[in-house]
Formats: C-alpha cells, structure tokens, sequence
C-alpha cells in the first residue's frame, strides 16, 4: 500500500520538555554515533504526543538524531504503526481483516465502523472523535474476530459489542480490554482440557488486561509524566552518563546560483516553420527528451543547429542539464548539414529502418 504524509500539515512540532528529555534519554542506550538506532521509539513518542505523525514531527526526529529527513520519512511510511494522518481524539479503532477474523465476523465490525464513525478507513467522525482502519493480522487468531484499540486489543467481538464499546469510550469510560465472552484469556471456549490447576492464584484478568485496568490506560496517550525522566540503564549513580544534547535545527541548504553557461546561446524561432518542425531525433544524440528540450527554447530545425557557431556549440554543451557535452560529443552540426541539405547519416538511415523513437 502506498502511504503518503497528508496534505494538510501543521506549521512545526516540538517535545514537550518531559517528552524531550524522555527522548534524549532514548539516545544514551546507544554507543555514540549510533543514536540514529532510537529513531522508532522517538517517533513513536512523537506521535503519542500528537495523535499522528506530521513531517514537522518527522523532521524534528531526524534533527535530534542527525539523519537526513529522508531516512526518517522512510521508517515513518514503512512501518504501519505510524499514522500518517490526523486520528481521533478519543481513539483510532483498528479491526483485523485477516482470514481468521474475517471468516469470524470481521466484515461486520467494519460495518458497525463505517456506521457509528466514517464511511472510509482515517477519515474523522463528524465531533473528531474517532477513526478507524481495517489491519493486516495482529497475531490474536484464536480470539477472532478483535480489534486494536488503543494499545489493547479487544477480542471475541461481536457487532453488538463493538458498537457498545464505541459509546461507552464516547462516553469517557474506558470499557476493559481482553475478551469481550467472558473468557479469560485464549483457552478453549468450553474451558480447559489440560493444566486445569492453572485457576488456582491467577488475577482477575489475563496479564496484559489486568495492566491496562491497573493504570486505567487503554486510550490514554503518552504525556511524558508516566516514568521518571532518568532512564533505567543510566542508573541511580551520579556518574550516569547525561542525556546527549539535542542535535541544533539544520539551516537551510543555501540558495543555488545557477551558473550562466560559456559560449553564445543560439538564435531560436518562436515556433516551428509553416512546413512543420524537423524530426530533430534523427540527429545521433537527440532523443525524445532533449527534443522536447530544444523545441522549448526555440529550436526546431536542422538548419539551427547546421549554423550553430563554436561558441553556440559550447553554449549548448552547458547547457540541458544531464546531457552535458552531448552537442561536440556526438556532432550534431555535422548531422545537421547533412540532414539540412536532405542527405542521410547513418544513423538517420538506421532510425527511419528500425524505427528507432517511433511510438
């Protein structure tokens, strides 16, 4: 799938200063000169600041860590756990469609999406409040069909559940992750066959869901209060090594003066005699782009270039960018002459045989 940065961008982006430090502290895992390796946790953080990932976002990241912005873009637009446009302020619901969910039901949970949120996956529900996107598997076959919401996964959905869980965050509640039937975790529908002593001491919930109901944080977004500022690998010691300090905004690349060619431009026509312009591509060297390239500035006869000067011919040489040195390299006022006195070269006999150019 082609994934593109959306039209409408903001004007810039900055960390929070909590979300900064927490960022440079990323950078200390790695030995110096390798900090470029903390790229996808910082985007991350970025986008759990934001909602999504603009390209101011995406340059900031590339700045701290001197990449070129397009090494940033290239992780940001692989990976599709970056959003690359604006989602909902309240939660961006990601339904699997893989075979076991979509044999389970999936189609209908994107139904009740298209229904209660937006007609097409990342457009905004009217209040802003939510989006959608239909995923590639998210690993929870067992427990089709399920969606993503958040950083939970909700399973064992049905329309109807779904469709519940969508009011109840619009709502402001956060309904708990995990099954939505009542099941404890991915063990047999009819209960377990085998380790049936597994009941004995086990939480409420499975793991994962007994966090996310511990820190009441499903939907919440990263606000860079949730750990302390200095990182676990650093240490309590005074001798931890400091945060490095955040890479200055790259300047602008100077303005390019462009360099007036040597020699003397040729002498050019408005446009092409009453008789029609020269198939100037039967001159060795022309092609059909630097025919477009001559016919731009005025050339369009074989007699032009039969007359050209050698100041015009060096003039020439400079200047059709890519095709430098292209004029003496290959002769073009000799093929020229002769084509303008109605002979044939060559490679005008070749080209007109073998249909070299001919659509």
């Amino acid at each position: 799938m082609l994934r593109r940065l959306h039209p409408d961008q903001p004007s810039s982006f900055a960390f929070t200063p909590a979300n900064q430090a927490w960022a440079e502290g990323q950078m200390t895992k790695y030995p110096e000169g390798r900090q470029a390796s903390a790229i996808i946790p910082i985007l991350w953080r970025a986008q759990e600041q934001e909602g999504w990932l603009s390209k101011p976002a995406i340059e900031t990241v590339a700045d701290m860590l001197d990449l070129s912005y397009i090494r940033a873009l290239e992780v940001a637009t692989f990976y599709f756990m970056f959003q690359l446009q604006p989602v909902g302020a309240i939660a961006h619901i990601q339904v699997c469609g893989t075979t076991s969910c979509m044999i389970c039901g999936a189609e209908d949970l994107v139904a009740v999406c298209k229904e209660k949120i937006a007609a097409e996956p990342h457009q905004l529900s009217v209040d802003g409040n939510f989006s959608w996107e239909e995923v590639e598997c998210l690993g929870s076959c067992s427990n089709a069909p399920m969606a993503q919401i958040g950083k939970d996964y909700y399973e064992d959905l049905t329309a109807a559940r779904l469709g519940e869980i969508i009011d109840e965050l619009a709502a402001g509640k956060v309904p708990v992750p995990g099954p939505q039937n009542g099941r404890y975790a991915a063990e047999p529908l009819k209960g377990l066959t085998s380790l049936t002593d597994y009941d004995s001491g086990k939480t409420q919930y499975n793991a994962s869901v007994q966090l996310a109901v511990d820190l009441g944080d499903t939907v919440k977004r990263i606000d860079g209060t949730e750990v302390p500022l200095r990182m676990p690998w650093q240490g309590a010691n005074e001798n931890a090594a400091p945060a490095p300090k955040p890479k200055a905004k790259r300047k602008p690349a100077p303005e390019q003066v462009t360099e007036v060619p040597a020699g003397v431009k040729p002498g050019t026509l408005k446009g092409p005699r009453e008789n029609g312009a020269d198939d100037l591509k039967l001159i060795k060297g022309i092609g059909p782009k630097l025919e477009g390239m001559l016919n731009d500035i005025g050339i369009y006869h074989f007699d032009q270039i039969a007359s050209w000067s050698e100041d015009e011919v060096a003039w020439a040489d400079e200047s059709f960018v890519g095709f430098k040195g292209r004029v003496s390299r290959d002769g073009w006022v000799a093929q020229a002459k002769a084509l303008a006195d109605g002979q044939d070269t060559e490679f005008s006999q070749r080209a007109e045989k073998d249909g070299i150019y001919k659509k």
